[in-house]
């Protein structure tokens, strides 16, 4: 009893916020289109050469785009025209973007080959987008993110700061290895067939965590974030190293789960 008294308190708080808050509506729109100017802005820092300031501009966009849904859903200010904003928003700073960046960076090294692998990264990202558009408004109803925790291929932003790996680690060691073509070639390659897969990847947000494993989850979180503020690039290479790993583990056991 207590537990359902306490939902209805803060659904009737949400509820409140929403009527007390009029530019709710607009909020989300709002952010999805700073995370659109910062992916635009890691393409002016990437043409200049100042490559952490690009990698973070891409990682703002990121930030800016888990806030954006959630705000809209907070404030009952989903739309049609938001989700295909979110969509537009999501190819420039998670395809166009990071493929400048990259390309900028050591690509341009490999020709019309390393031209062609960030055009192939771009048009996948771009394929990933219209199919997550489609399903979603033809399993609207059903709202299947409940039933079915996962997402069918990889998100975008997840394969936008993979192909960013090798930039990472580079900024870790300074050695130029992880500058060659070859490298970030195959980064590219294994991220655009699995946006455009059928693999189910996991989706964080749509995770129920019991009350016994609250405590050590949030635990968990703040160390998280505290190691990110002091060793930034060897958290973001960790976690990013954690969830690539993660991916054949998950597609597996997802994949059961649906069976």
């Amino acid at each position: 009893m207590r537990v359902n008294k306490g939902r209805a308190n803060i659904e009737q708080r949400v509820a409140e916020l929403r009527e007390d808050v009029p530019f709710g509506k607009f909020l989300p729109n709002a952010l999805t289109l700073v995370g659109l100017c910062c992916g635009a802005t890691a393409i002016r820092f990437a043409l200049q050469g100042n490559w952490e300031a690009a990698v973070i501009a891409i990682i703002c966009a990121s930030i800016f785009d888990m806030l954006d849904g959630r705000m809209a859903r907070l404030f009952g200010a989903d739309s049609a025209f938001g989700a295909q904003l979110d969509s537009l928003a999501d190819l420039v700073s998670f395809g166009i973007a990071p493929s400048v960046v990259v390309y900028s960076w050591t690509l341009n090294q490999g020709g019309y080959a390393g031209w062609a692998a960030v055009l192939i990264f771009s048009a996948c990202c771009a394929i990933r987008l219209a199919r997550f558009n489609i399903e979603s408004v033809a399993d609207k109803e059903g709202d299947p993110t409940i039933a079915h925790p996962y997402f069918t291929g990889m998100p975008t932003p997840a394969a936008a700061c993979l192909i960013l790996l090798p930039l990472l680690l580079s900024f870790q060691t300074g050695g130029e290895i992880f500058r060659s073509p070859l490298i970030s070639g195959a980064m590219i390659a294994i991220t655009s067939a699995l946006m455009v897969s059928r693999v189910p990847t996991l989706s964080v947000k749509h995770l129920k965590i019991t009350r016994q494993f609250r405590a050590p989850v949030l635990g968990m979180i703040g160390l998280l974030l505290g190691s990110a503020v002091i060793w930034p690039w060897a958290t973001m290479t960790a976690c990013l190293i954690v969830y690539l790993a993660y991916v054949p583990i998950g597609a597996f056991t997802l994949g059961e789960a649906e069976d």
